[in-house]
């Protein structure tokens, strides 16, 4: 069973990268975004869950927490919240808890690492999941997400499991490129690039008076996020 799994992983990882590309670049809230942004959500869910069953469990099933709890934020009303959000909340909580123990633990040499994991990309995963547990811990406190804080909500999730695509695919495995383009820095930057391009949107979203009053609709299509 391993090498039809491993044929789905790739080709959903393929559209998850191309879908998530087509999805930053149209207009914000027009169909095509929202056409890409759905397969983007469909694809990381069968890339996450793939790479889970072939051994990745914390990368997968990470990817497919963000990619789902962001497409569920564009999807409902303001206020909503279910019985999932507390599971993804246990969940994020845990997994961050288990990344952070387990990078104090290779730091501090109790365990052996595991070749081609650095241990500062453990606390990096780490504190990112015990950042969303916070994320959704204060959502559920507040009985759901809001006006701006919404539009952040969905996008730098979004933003995140779309840079474990491209880092997983351009940084992860470089061996599928030519050897004059890994020669280069290219792939590094292509593999970072929906970092940058989230923190360029936080900013806009956070600190200019363009989204101060407007709030992802309850229909589901992102429309406040207007280029």
């Amino acid at each position: 069973m391993r090498p039809p799994i491993l044929i789905i992983h790739i080709c959903a990882g393929v559209v998850g990268v191309l879908s998530g590309a087509a999805a930053m670049s149209f207009r914000k809230g027009s169909r095509p975004h929202r056409v890409g942004g759905n397969l983007f959500f469909v694809a990381m869910l069968v890339m996450g869950s793939s790479a889970a069953y072939l051994g990745n469990v914390v990368g997968g099933l990470f990817a497919c927490y963000l990619v789902a709890t962001a497409w569920l934020t564009a999807r409902r009303r303001e206020g909503e919240t279910s019985i999932f959000d507390w599971a993804a909340f246990l969940f994020a909580l845990a997994l961050g808890v288990v990344l952070v123990t387990h990078g104090v633990r290779l730091a501090t040499g109790t365990v052996a690492p595991k070749p081609g994991v650095p241990v500062g990309m453990i606390f990096f995963l780490g504190s990112v999941a015990l950042l969303a547990a916070a994320g959704d811990l204060r959502m559920l406190v507040r009985g759901g997400v809001f006006g701006r804080q919404r539009i952040v909500r969905h996008l730098w999730r979004m933003c995140f499991s779309f840079f474990i695509a491209t880092g997983s695919f351009f940084i992860g495995q470089p061996q599928v490129f030519p050897a004059f383009i890994r020669r280069t820095n290219l792939l590094f930057i292509l593999g970072i690039l929906p970092l940058v391009l989230m923190i360029f949107w936080l900013i806009r979203v956070r600190f200019t008076k363009a989204y101060k009053s407007k709030s992802v609709p309850s229909s589901g299509n992102v429309r406040s996020l207007t280029a």
